[in-house]
């Protein structure tokens, strides 16, 4: 009985390494900012379609003075949403 219960702590231990390791890994990296143009030449689009997405609430900025700031997780979740389905017939369907 005693070698099960030493086995059970060993595996218990070894969990609880796993788990701190798993956690470490998790920690919250720092999301990297783009400034206006950055952000203009990352999608390939003019100064004046940049002011309307953010005119339009297409896309979050910040805005320090007059510079203008865009998380770059928020850019690719942007471009995400305006991601086209596949379209046309499949090589299967024909």
């Amino acid at each position: 009985m005693d070698v099960k219960i030493t086995g059970l702590e060993t595996i218990l231990n070894m969990l609880d390494s796993i788990n701190s390791k798993v956690d470490s890994m998790q920690q919250p990296t720092v999301d990297k900012w783009l400034d206006n143009e950055e952000f203009i030449v990352y999608l390939k689009i003019s100064k004046k379609t940049a002011q309307h997405y953010r005119d339009n609430g297409l896309i979050e900025f910040s805005q320090i003075g007059a510079k203008i700031y865009y998380k770059l997780s928020e850019v690719n979740h942007f471009l995400e949403l305006h991601t086209n389905k596949k379209f046309g017939r499949s090589k299967h369907t024909q």
